[in-house]
C-alpha cells in the first residue's frame, strides 16, 4: 500500500497564496461557530428556499427520487395485477397505456439516474475532502428543474393527459397522426426538462471531482465510487444531449409541423430509433456504473481489506463508458439494417460483458480473503452479484442476432432488462442506503428489519422476473394489456404478480426500518462500520461546513492509514466560505476560491424555465416569454458581488 506523502509545503503561505498542509492545527487556530455561522443558510422558509449545502440539496434529491420510485412501484403494481388473469378489465386499454409509460418514464427519468446523481452530491465533496460542490447555486437551480419536471408530468397523468405511447415514444406512434391531443408534447417537454437537471449534476461532479480534491488525493488514491460518478458524468454529457435533441425533433413535429420523421416528407422513423437508443443504452450503464462504485466501497468496508484490481476496475469503468456508446443498434436488429451492420453491433454487444465481468471477478476475489462481517449492506451487494450476473448472460444471448429476432418484443427481454436494471442497480442502492443512512441522519438502520427487507426483496423480485423469461420463450408479448386464457400464460403470471406483492413488503419493511431508525435508532458516530474514505472522518451527519480543517491524503485508503499527527490544511478563513483548489491530476495545492452566498435566484430561474417549456405545450408566445423572463433572473443570478461583501456579511462588525 503506497504512503508517499506530498512534499510539505511552507510553514506560512503568503497572502492569497494556497493554504498550507501542516500538522493538525488545534480549535483555537480559527473561531468554530464562526466557521459553521459562515457555512449556515439562512432562518426559515426563504433559508430553505435558497440554499447552496450540497448535502441539503442532495438529501432532497434522494427523497423526491425515492418518492418517485415508490409511485413508480405502485404503478408496476396496477400492472400485475391487470396482467395476474387472462382478459382482466381492470384497467381498460387506455388506462393501462398510460400506466405502462409512465411506469417507464418514472424509473427511467424520474428515479434511476436522479438517485445516482443525488447520491453523488451528497458523497462526493466529503468523500473527495471539500466542503461543497463547484457551483453550489446551479446545484440548486438542478434541483428545482427535475422537483418541477416531475410534478407537472404527474399533474399531467392526474389530468388524464399523461403520456401513452410508452417511455421510449416510437414514432409514428408518438406522432401527431396517431397520438392527437396534448399526452405526448408533455413526454417530448418533460424528457427535454428533466435531461438540463441531470447535464447541470453531471457538470457540477466533474469541476469538483477535478478541482475541490483534497491534497494528496491524486488520481490514483480517488475512490471507486468517486470514480464511478466521474465516468457516468462524462457520459451524461454526451448521451443526454443526444435524447435532448430528438426530444426538440418530436415536439417540432407535433406543435410546429416539421417532418423529421415522416416519411411521406422525406424523413424517417428509423431516425427516431437511433437518436432514442444511443441515448438509451448508453443510460443504462450511466445507471450501473454508480452501482458498481457503491459496490466496491461497501465490499472494501465489509471485508476489511483493499479492493482487488483497483487499477483494473477503474479501467473497466472508462471501458464500459467508451463501449457503451457502439452498442445502441441492438435494439434495433429486427428493423431490416444491413447484416453487417448486425455482426458488429452483435460483437460489441457481447464485448461489453468482460470489463463488466472483470469487475465481477475482483469483488469475489476481495471478498475471498476478507474478514467479512455479514451486515445488511453486504447482503444486498451479494444479492447483487447474483442478479447481475444472471442478466447478463441473457443480455450476451440477446446479442445474438438469431435468437433476438425469436425473442424480441417478448417478456423475454421484459426480464433481462429488469434483472439488469433492477439487480444491477436497485439492490446496490438499497445496500448503499443501509451504509450511509448513518451518515446522513446520524443513526443506524435496524438490522433485524434489514435482514427480512433484504430476503423479502431478494426472492419477491427473482419470483416476479424469473418466470417472465418463460413467458417470453413462450411467446407472450410485451406491452399488451391482456391475453386469452388459450395461450396457458395464467400460471406465470399469477406467480410473477405474487412475486410483485413480496417485492413490495421488502420495500414496505424498508420505510418502516427508516421510520423506527429516524426516532430511535442507534447512534452511529462519525464511523461506525471502520471504513476508509473521507466521509468517515466527518460528523455524522456532518457539519455546516463538512470539515473543520481540510484533511490531506496519502494512500488510497487514507482513514486506514491516517495518524493523529497526519497533516490538515490550515490558514483556510472562518469569516466566508472558502474551499482550496488543487490541481487536476496531483492534488496539489493551487489557490483558494470563494463559495457564493445562497440567493433566490436559481429557484427563480427555474420557475422561468419551467414556464418556458411547459407554456410552448399551449403556445409558442410562451418561448420568447419565458426566455426574457429567464434572462432577467440568470442576470441577476450572475451580479458578480465582491467577495469583501461576503466577508462583511459572514462576519457582520460589532
Amino acid at each position: 500500500m503506497s504512503r508517499d506523502r506530498p512534499p510539505p509545503p511552507p510553514a506560512s503561505p503568503a497572502p492569497g497564496s494556497p493554504p498550507a498542509a501542516g500538522p493538525r492545527a488545534p480549535d483555537a487556530a480559527l473561531d468554530a461557530d464562526r466557521l459553521r455561522r459562515t457555512w449556515t443558510r439562512p432562518p426559515g422558509f426563504y433559508g430553505w428556499l435558497t440554499t447552496t449545502d450540497h448535502k441539503e440539496v442532495g438529501r432532497r434529491f434522494i427523497v423526491t427520487a425515492f418518492v418517485f420510485f415508490l409511485v413508480g412501484g405502485l404503478l408496476a403494481a396496477l400492472m400485475r395485477l391487470q396482467l395476474a388473469s387472462p382478459e382482466n378489465t381492470f384497467l381498460t386499454p387506455d388506462r393501462y397505456n398510460q400506466v405502462f409509460t409512465m411506469h417507464g418514464v418514472t424509473m427511467m427519468f424520474l428515479f434511476a439516474v436522479p438517485m445516482m446523481e443525488a447520491a453523488a452530491i451528497y458523497l462526493v465533496p466529503l468523500m473527495v475532502g471539500t466542503r461543497n460542490l463547484a457551483f453550489p447555486r446551479l446545484n440548486a437551480f438542478g434541483y428545482y428543474i427535475y422537483l418541477f419536471g416531475g410534478v407537472l408530468l404527474y399533474a399531467g397523468f392526474v389530468l388524464d393527459i399523461g403520456p401513452d405511447a410508452g417511455w421510449f415514444a416510437y414514432v409514428p406512434l408518438a406522432g401527431p397522426e396517431f397520438s392527437p391531443g396534448k399526452r405526448m408534447d408533455f413526454w417530448a417537454e418533460i424528457i427535454t426538462f428533466l435531461e438540463i437537471s441531470a447535464l447541470v449534476g453531471a457538470v457540477e461532479i466533474i469541476a469538483t471531482v477535478f478541482k475541490l480534491r483534497a491534497p494528496g488525493m491524486t488520481l490514483r488514491r480517488m475512490p471507486l465510487f468517486v470514480w464511478a460518478m466521474l465516468v457516468t458524468s462524462f457520459m451524461i454529457i454526451f448521451a443526454m444531449g443526444v435524447v435532448e435533441v430528438a426530444s426538440v425533433f418530436l415536439i417540432l413535429e407535433r406543435l410546429v409541423g416539421t417532418h423529421f420523421f415522416n416519411p411521406a416528407q422525406g424523413g424517417d422513423p428509423l431516425l427516431w430509433q437511433h437518436a432514442f437508443w444511443f441515448f438509451g443504452h448508453p443510460e443504462v450503464y450511466i445507471i450501473f456504473i454508480p452501482a458498481t462504485g457503491m459496490a466496491a466501497q461497501i465490499l472494501i468496508t465489509f471485508s476489511q481489506r483493499p479492493i482487488v484490481g483497483y487499477v483494473a476496475i477503474v479501467a473497466a469503468m472508462v471501458a464500459t463508458g467508451f463501449l457503451g456508446f457502439g452498442l445502441w443498434v441492438h435494439h434495433m436488429f429486427t428493423t431490416g439494417l444491413p447484416w453487417l451492420g448486425l455482426s458488429i453491433f452483435a460483437i460489441i454487444s457481447m464485448l461489453i460483458a468482460i470489463p463488466s465481468g472483470l469487475q465481477v471477478f475482483c469483488w469475489i476475489a476481495t471478498l475471498w480473503n476478507g474478514r467479512l462481517r455479514l451486515a445488511t449492506p453486504l447482503w444486498f451487494i451479494l444479492g447483487f452479484i447474483f442478479i447481475f450476473v444472471l442478466g447478463g448472460l441473457t443480455g450476451v444471448m440477446l446479442a445474438a442476432v438469431p435468437f433476438n429476432f425469436q425473442a424480441h418484443d417478448t417478456y423475454f427481454v421484459v426480464a433481462h432488462f429488469h434483472y439488469v436494471l433492477i439487480g444491477g442497480a436497485v439492490f446496490p442502492l438499497f445496500g448503499a442506503f443501509y451504509y450511509w443512512f448513518p451518515k446522513l441522519y446520524g443513526r443506524l438502520l435496524g438490522e433485524r428489519l434489514g435482514q427480512w427487507n433484504f430476503w423479502l426483496m431478494f426472492l419477491g423480485f427473482n419470483l416476479t422476473f424469473f418466470p417472465m423469461h418463460q413467458l417470453g420463450l413462450e411467446g407472450m408479448p410485451r406491452r399488451i394489456y391482456t391475453y386469452l386464457e388459450s395461450t396457458g400464460w395464467q400460471s406465470l403470471n399469477l406467480l410473477a404478480s405474487l412475486g410483485a406483492a413480496l417485492l413490495f413488503v421488502g420495500v414496505l419493511l424498508f420505510l418502516i426500518n427508516v421510520v423506527r431508525s429516524l426516532r430511535h435508532g442507534r447512534l452511529a458516530g462519525p464511523n461506525p462500520w471502520g471504513a476508509d474514505t473521507l466521509e468517515w472522518l466527518a460528523e455524522s451527519p456532518p457539519a455546516n461546513e463538512n470539515f473543520r480543517h481540510i484533511p490531506t491524503v496519502d494512500s488510497r485508503y487514507p482513514l486506514w492509514t491516517r495518524t493523529p499527527d497526519s497533516p490538515v490544511v490550515v490558514g483556510l478563513s472562518d469569516r466566508v466560505p472558502e474551499a482550496i483548489v488543487t490541481t487536476a491530476v496531483e492534488a496539489e495545492p493551487d489557490h483558494r476560491t470563494v463559495f457564493p452566498t445562497p440567493s433566490i435566484w436559481p429557484f427563480l430561474a427555474a420557475v422561468c424555465v419551467t414556464f418556458l417549456f411547459f407554456g410552448t405545450i399551449f403556445t409558442l408566445w410562451a418561448a420568447p416569454i419565458g426566455l426574457l423572463l429567464l434572462t432577467v433572473a440568470l442576470v441577476a443570478w450572475l451580479w458578480p458581488r465582491h467577495p469583501e461583501a461576503d466577508r462583511d456579511e459572514a462576519d457582520p462588525a460589532p
